[in-house]
């Protein structure tokens, strides 16, 4: 095998894995934003408390279910 053609290979194959694995990295990135986001409880309640709200219990799992439902159409938009 000539040397050109050897060195040609190499080059495809890094580009080929590099592509790949930022590919796989991405999704798994996306699929464990989507199982465990950002924004906890403890984060949802020190927002209100900082807008001069006392929340509730409810109204923190009703905004925990908005961030969440809110994600997942996002993600089902872009595919």
């Amino acid at each position: 095998m000539s040397l050109w053609l050897a060195i040609l290979l190499m080059v495809v194959c890094l580009l080929g894995g590099g592509a790949l694995g930022s590919y796989l990295t991405q999704r798994q990135v996306k699929k464990m934003l989507l199982e465990n986001p950002p924004l906890n409880e403890d984060a949802v309640r020190m927002m209100m408390s900082s807008m001069g709200r006392k929340p509730s219990e409810v109204q923190v799992q009703q905004v925990l279910r908005q961030i969440k439902s809110a994600a997942k159409q996002a993600d089902q938009k872009k595919k």
